[in-house]
């Protein structure tokens, strides 16, 4: 299958080596000139599970793509704030068949991909996998992880293309699967990240320092609180007790992901870049105005962050 990585920053290029290494044939879209760059002169270069790869993958600036470069699947990685940008970047490739799935982090992506493919060619998903940067042309992939999808439209052919998706990310050892509850699975992430995303860049911290704290407990459960509220108004039903046990359980353990920092803090503070915190929080506070549900504390961290932001001078 003909599969583009739309955005190829380190999740982007786990997702590409891996489905290359299975026999695909795989390009690379970035903006980053200096990542598409390494890639093109030495290769993706990665600390794959602590052995030292270099892998030879196609890649191009999103500006650089022609319609020779087409594509059956889309998979979107790029950062939220820019989707509009690389999907209009993406036009020449998109043909009748094309099938768009959308694993970024946050909420209401669709709204932005039904303007350049039909409801019936857009999945969404999320996925439990990690990875970092650690420079132009270079990844740091470790540890394991799964996918959850499902097709945006109800329709049999739709539930049949995501199911074919499904095998196409399995044979490259993605751990895939088709859930009926993806929205909810969209949700539960979100408050991961809509917590330890926003917290641990303004704070400074890993997610093992943050939830060390005395007062953790008592921010996560709130900020979850908010998604829970806005969730139950799109019928989506989250149990926050349970949602804070399981990133109490997890994100804090300093032996399995605790040391990590999470990737808006490598956005902001290693990077100097700016954030999603719209698309996370920020999203929380736009949905909570329409549905008349008080977001505070996501309302805090959205402008908190933004003022690291402009602090910093990021880009």
């Amino acid at each position: 299958m003909k599969i583009t990585i739309a955005g190829a920053g380190a999740m982007g290029s786990r997702f590409g080596l891996m489905l290359h290494q299975a026999g695909h044939e795989v390009l690379l879209v970035d903006g980053w000139k200096d990542h598409v760059d390494a890639i093109q002169k030495e290769g993706l270069k990665a600390n794959y599970n602590g052995e030292e790869i270099v892998v030879k993958l196609p890649a191009v600036l999103q500006s650089e793509v022609t319609e020779e470069m087409t594509s059956d699947l889309i998979i979107l990685f790029t950062k939220a704030m820019q989707l509009e940008s690389m999907l209009t970047d993406l036009k020449p490739v998109i043909h009748d068949e094309t099938k768009v799935l959308c694993l970024l982090n946050g909420i209401g992506h669709e709204e932005v991909i039904e303007q350049f493919v039909p409801k019936e060619d857009i999945f969404i998903g999320n996925t439990m996998w990690t990875a970092g940067m650690e420079g132009p042309g270079r990844v740091k992939l470790f540890g394991s992880g799964t996918v959850a999808m499902k097709n945006l439209v109800d329709t049999p052919e739709a539930k049949a293309n995501a199911e074919e998706i499904v095998e196409v990310l399995n044979s490259g050892g993605l751990n895939a699967s088709y859930s009926e509850n993806i929205l909810f699975a969209i949700y539960k992430k979100a408050c991961v990240n809509g917590t330890m995303n926003g917290l641990c860049t303004i704070l400074m911290s890993n997610m093992y320092e943050f939830g060390s704290t005395t007062t953790a407990h008592l921010i996560v459960e709130n900020i979850v609180k908010e998604f829970s509220e806005v969730a139950k108004s799109e019928n989506i039903l989250l149990n926050v007790s349970e949602i804070v046990d399981f990133i109490e359980t997890n994100c804090y353990n300093r032996e399995t992901i605790g040391l990590h920092h999470p990737s808006m803090y490598q956005d902001l503070i290693e990077n100097n870049r700016l954030t999603e915190i719209d698309y996370i929080n920020g999203a929380v506070v736009r949905k909570g105005q329409k549905y008349g549900v008080p977001t505070p504390y996501c309302e805090f961290l959205t402008a908190l962050v933004h003022c690291k932001e402009q602090i910093l001078g990021a880009k």
